[in-house]
């Protein structure tokens, strides 16, 4: 005879498979009218805990969960998350701490997968990347009680701890360089407009280009792909005023504009300036080489651990800032031509 199971109570309840564990494990979560009524379908269905889980239940997981809400696709070519994912893994497994990543299609999946990984108790915190400015997981994480740190800024609206490195202090002193360089007619190519750091730097690009005098920059959100980075770079090139420069979000990007600039015969950098938001060996291997914004994303991944580690031995860290992003120029920016 089968065996019940939390999926077959979940359907009969009309709630989740996460309420359901919140309800059988006597954790938070769910009502109190919600918990009744999937004990009682339990009950009626001879639902009973694997005597393996009821042995553990007192433990801990021994792993950090990390629910990115990106397409696979998308994530697969940037190499910020492989770097920094590597720097969370290198000191966690110091201390025999395992991560537990699951990639996720949006926000609304992300919010379940957290409550069902908690509720099965299969990790003791948690890292929070991509943070919105309306996050609707960082109630979540406090009425849940989950160690969890964030990557991104200081926020006003939690005491979660954050590991966080100052983006508009690095997006100004580029826009600095390139008008020391000479550049009036300077162009974004953002990410995502629903990440907090897109718009921080979107916002520290525009009071750059402001404080310099100069008119307002036009800004190309994408989703930080290869492909949206190109076709941004040729909407912007086909323009009457066309930029001299271009700063992209991350380092794809900007390799992606060097092969269009190629297709429509603009020399770079004799022509067009082009910077990477985010420095890698891509940077490197690309010609031009990029000029980029280059930080350490091994030791912030390191970093980000150890912050969550302490907030799960139960001490209160406070938010810490990252070393600052320096500027690396490489031969991809260049004074623009006369005009």
């Amino acid at each position: 005879m089968k065996r019940p199971t939390i999926a077959e109570i979940a359907a009969r309840a009309g709630v989740s498979t996460g309420a359901v564990s919140y309800a059988l494990n006597g954790r938070p979560g769910v009502s109190a009218e919600t918990r009744r009524q999937i004990l009682e379908i339990a009950d009626e269905i001879g639902w009973r805990p694997s005597v393996a889980a009821r042995s553990l239940s007192g433990s801990r997981a021994h792993s950090v969960g990390l629910v990115i809400a990106r397409p696979a696709d998308t994530l697969g070519v940037e190499p910020f998350f492989m770097r920094f994912i590597a720097g969370l893994e290198g000191e966690l497994s110091r201390q025999s701490i395992a991560l537990l990543l699951q990639v996720v299609d949006d926000h609304r999946a992300a919010i379940e997968a957290i409550r069902l990984c908690w509720a099965e108790r299969r990790v003791d915190g948690l890292v929070l990347t991509d943070l919105y400015s309306d996050d609707t997981r960082i109630p979540l994480i406090e009425e849940l009680r989950i160690p969890a740190v964030l990557v991104g800024g200081p926020r006003s609206d939690t005491r979660t701890p954050a590991v966080w490195t100052d983006d508009r202090a690095a997006v100004t002193a580029a826009v600095d360089y390139l008008v020391a360089l000479g550049h009036r007619r300077i162009a974004r190519v953002a990410g995502l407009p629903a990440l907090e750091h897109t718009q921080v730097r979107v916002a520290a690009f525009r009071d750059a280009m402001l404080g310099h005098g100069l008119a307002e920059p036009p800004v190309v959100e994408t989703d930080y792909s290869w492909e949206e980075g190109a076709e941004a770079t040729r909407t912007l090139l086909s323009r009457r005023d066309r930029p001299t420069a271009i700063m992209f979000d991350n380092d794809v990007m900007a390799a992606a504009a060097l092969n269009v600039a190629q297709e429509m015969g603009v020399a770079v950098p004799d022509d067009l300036s082009v910077m990477a938001g985010d420095d890698s060996q891509l940077c490197m291997l690309v010609r031009p080489a990029l000029t980029a914004l280059a930080r350490d994303i091994q030791a912030y991944g390191r970093h980000t651990a150890r912050v969550l580690l302490q907030a799960m031995e139960g001490s209160s860290p406070g938010s810490e800032p990252e070393s600052a992003t320096r500027l690396v120029v490489r031969g991809s920016t260049a004074p623009p031509p006369p005009a």
